[in-house]
């Protein structure tokens, strides 16, 4: 997992666009399950936009926290998940693929908002590419607070939300990507597939330390790049 030295105000503005995303991928996950008959998340409050009911403790403030005190930053994280009742779905199988998919699909949403607020922008040249952790694109004109504050928070929307949407497909458990997975696998292959569920904590930190997940997004980011400046 690659460490960037960042300054405060960046800090800042990608924890806000961090809880923003997590908010909008746990509601989807809520909502979209409410559509299909189970109701517990709008009892538990989850379908909201308030970040106060989605942060996990570990993942939304440690995680983050930890790499801010190592002298660096990491972007990576998660939210608390989303419990669902099965039971109540209608068309399980269909619910339970488009329910894990909502939560990324929220996420490449909120990546094409700012990718077309950015692209509109290249286009009529009021921003210049740059590449930075938190700089997609800079100003042309270093003078406006406002217009360089823009600029940092889609470039970290963007980023941020690929990252998020690509990282919660991974077939790991507890990943959404496993759900979906599982729910197209047949029967005696998905019940072999559950037994690793125990072991995904584990799976994911390894995946993550021992950079297969860098081996996987920098082409996500390589394409984006071409997308965006190509």
């Amino acid at each position: 997992m690659q460490v960037f030295r960042v300054d405060p105000g960046d800090i800042i503005l990608w924890f806000v666009v961090f809880l923003f995303s997590l908010s909008c991928h746990e509601a989807s996950h809520a909502l979209t399950s409410e559509w299909f008959g189970d109701y517990t998340g709008r009892y538990q409050g989850r379908i909201s936009l308030n970040p106060i009911v989605h942060i996990d403790p570990i993942g939304t403030l440690l995680i983050p926290l930890m790499g801010f005190m190592s002298g660096g930053f990491a972007m990576f994280g998660w939210a608390k998940p989303v419990q669902t009742n099965p039971l109540l779905w209608r068309d399980k199988t269909k619910a339970n693929i488009m329910v894990s998919a909502a939560g990324p699909i929220s996420n490449f949403i909120l990546a094409t908002v700012a990718f077309i607020a950015i692209k509109i922008m290249l286009m009529t040249g009021s921003v210049t590419p740059s590449f930075g952790l938190f700089s997609v694109v800079s100003p042309v004109s270093q003078g406006s607070a406002l217009m360089t504050g823009v600029t940092k928070l889609l470039s970290i929307m963007l980023t941020l939300n690929v990252t998020l949407g690509v990282f919660n497909l991974i077939p790991i458990p507890p990943l959404d990507g496993s759900h979906v997975l599982e729910s197209l696998l047949p029967y005696e292959m998905a019940q072999a597939y559950e037994q690793i569920r125990p072991y995904g904590f584990i799976l994911l930190l390894a995946f993550v330390w021992t950079g297969v997940l860098g081996w996987i997004i920098t082409p996500v980011y390589h394409l984006l790049g071409l997308l965006l400046f190509g």
